[in-house]
């Protein structure tokens, strides 16, 4: 196609649709999972265990599905393919999928861009992060690498780290890097990355001094315990809060703790070289910079006297371990204290449990599932603890999270950043360039989708996973809705427009999508709208709005030449030269308007 074909909607009816879908996103989740306070666990009873799951067979909606939950968004080539072997090994081969590091591309675009008298910006890293979340085969490990960056949280929405572009993406490597390791090596990665050092102020931490009254830096000792391991409050194995006798929930720490834990993070500044000579004070304050500082992890700098070093050698005690006071200081081997402390605490399974799940399956998940999750955490099945692959596996087979639930476990608003990823893969969007440029930061939630990548405002993510709506029924029904944070009834309008625009075909974009198979079928609009069914619902889509989408679809109506009544239809061609254009354009207006009212629909923001 050459043109662009746009299609009108009243701006009256536009507007109280956006209004409207702001309420029913709070309230459909309400109405799909039935209200009540308990959630209903569709593991009990005759629900098949993950082992028997994992060897189905899945249909096309239920490969549908699990390829929403699993990646980022399904294509109509994977449905396929997974609907042709088991849950079980698509898991494994993607397991065994190589990674692709965002850093080279960076390192590629820094040198592209200084062959023409330019800088790295933010937007070469998000080039990178949009091929590979359209484009990139391990597409298991592009949305549980995308579920960690908002639990483990560093942004370029920090003043320093916007400079960081480099930095940033290794980061995101890291995390990608280890999504399919253990979470004590993760933990690690985390705790000596420089951007991770930078973000939360433990690069460059000092030990305490009694003579000027400095005391270390709390700010990463405080978040590695409250939002990385193990979270505010003591939790049962199955993630509900262990009640204190005054009734309210047990702490699981207390300032003494964060006390110990910040001096142990002391000590820690930029990779200054494979040999300890490298590592001079002048470094340790950030000068005369490794030219590798911005990726490598952190360094000990050790080498020093007691009374000149960086790392206190005071006694630290927190969560119920003790370092003993020292004469010399060991920051590597206090820090593997601290992290194997946390690590062990047995809220950390349920506590990360819990969010991947919320991120990957449902808001909600009942008690149980959590349970069942936080016990592949704490097992593998072989005695091994912190096996991600397990939880992931744990997660995406449990009975929860591949039935089509109506209790409150079931559904989750989707992410913006998601929808957009969803459409663009469902029409087998590509880049003209191969680099993915033109999307850039989304962040505007009056123009875009009020979300981008590794640009959350603060440490706590986008939005809070225990986040509860202004509203009474939500309230009321004991749940949270931790996307709706970032839903106003600007960003629905914002998203909206947004998505409308990329519901359209454009040749000056870099990234295209593809409308070839709608195409076919835009003659028949029940047709047209089955593929909308299965590529964005995943056969979810209820029979009321199939109706309303196939009768505005129909009302466009595609021209043809006028024949006498009563001609025979093998006397009738399918085309004819004089019109066809005029009847392509109407097929692909007839496209846009299934693809857009499917995408603004309440009933396709929520996951289900």
């Amino acid at each position: 196609m050459n043109t662009v074909q746009h299609f009108e909607i009243d701006s009256g009816r536009f507007a109280r649709f956006a209004r409207g879908a702001v309420a029913a996103a709070v309230l459909g989740v309400i109405a799909a999972c039935g209200g009540g306070s308990n959630p209903s666990d569709p593991a009990s009873g005759d629900a098949p265990p993950p082992e028997v799951i994992a060897v189905q067979k899945p249909s096309a909606t239920e490969a549908s599905r699990f390829l929403v939950q699993a990646t980022m968004g399904p294509t109509e080539a994977e449905i396929n393919r997974l609907s042709g072997m088991t849950y079980a090994a698509w898991l494994d081969e993607q397991f065994a999928k190589p990674q692709s590091l965002h850093r080279l591309y960076i390192n590629q675009a820094a040198a592209d861009l200084t062959s023409v008298g330019q800088q790295l910006s933010n937007t070469n890293f998000w080039d990178s992060w949009w091929g590979q979340a359209l484009g990139g085969d391990d597409q298991l490990r592009q949305r549980v690498t995308f579920a960690l960056s908002e639990i483990l949280v560093i942004s370029f929405a920090d003043a320093t780290l916007r400079n960081q572009t480099r930095g940033v993406a290794s980061y995101y490597d890291m995390l990608g890097e280890k999504a399919f390791g253990n979470f004590r090596d993760l933990m690690e990665g985390v705790t000596y990355h420089p951007m991770m050092g930078i973000y939360l102020s433990h690069r460059g931490n000092l030990k305490e001094d009694a003579a000027t009254g400095r005391v270390p830096d709390l700010n990463f000792a405080r978040e590695i315990t409250q939002l990385f391991s193990v979270g505010e409050y003591k939790l049962n194995a199955d993630g509900t809060n262990i009640m204190g006798a005054d009734g309210r929930p047990a702490v699981a720490y207390v300032s003494k703790d964060l006390e110990g834990l910040s001096q142990v993070f002391t000590g820690l500044s930029w990779y200054a070289g494979p040999q300890l000579t490298d590592r001079t004070a002048a470094r340790f304050k950030g000068d005369n910079p490794n030219l590798e500082r911005d990726w490598r992890p952190m360094q000990a700098y050790d080498e020093y006297t007691p009374n000149t070093s960086f790392h206190s050698i005071s006694d630290k005690v927190f969560l119920g371990t003790t370092i003993p006071a020292m004469t010399k200081p060991t920051t590597d081997a206090d820090v593997k204290i601290a992290l194997d402390t946390l690590f062990n605490n047995p809220n950390v399974g349920p506590f990360i449990g819990k969010q991947l799940i919320q991120r990957m399956v449902t808001s909600n998940p009942s008690p149980a599932y959590v349970g069942r999750v936080a016990a592949a955490f704490n097992n593998n099945g072989q005695g091994v603890r912190g096996d991600m692959k397990a939880v992931y596996k744990a997660i995406l087979l449990d009975a929860e999270a591949r039935a089509v639930g109506t209790s409150a476990s079931a559904g989750k608003v989707r992410e913006p950043v998601l929808r957009l990823a969803h459409m663009l893969r469902a029409f087998n969007a590509t880049s003209i360039s191969g680099r993915y440029t033109g999307i850039g930061l989304t962040d505007d939630p009056s123009a875009s989708l009020g979300q981008t990548p590794m640009f959350a405002p603060t440490v706590f993510n986008f939005f809070r996973p225990g986040y509860v709506p202004t509203s009474k029924a939500i309230t009321d029904a004991n749940l949270v809705v931790p996307e709706m944070q970032i839903v106003t009834d600007v960003s629905v309008a914002g998203y909206m427009n947004y998505i409308r625009g990329w519901t359209q075909l454009n040749t000056t974009r870099d990234i295209q999508h593809n409308y070839d198979a709608e195409m076919k079928v835009a003659q028949t609009p029940a047709a047209l709208v089955d593929r909308m069914n299965l590529l964005l619902f995943s056969g979810t889509m209820p029979d009321t709005l199939k109706t309303q989408i196939s009768s505005a679809v129909a009302s466009r109506v595609i021209p043809g030449p006028a024949y006498p009544p009563g001609t025979a239809a093998s006397a009738i061609p399918t085309t004819t030269p004089t019109n066809q254009a005029a009847m392509d354009a109407a097929a692909l207006d007839r496209v846009y308007l299934a693809v857009f009212l499917s995408m603004a629909s309440p009933d396709y923001l929520i996951q289900k």
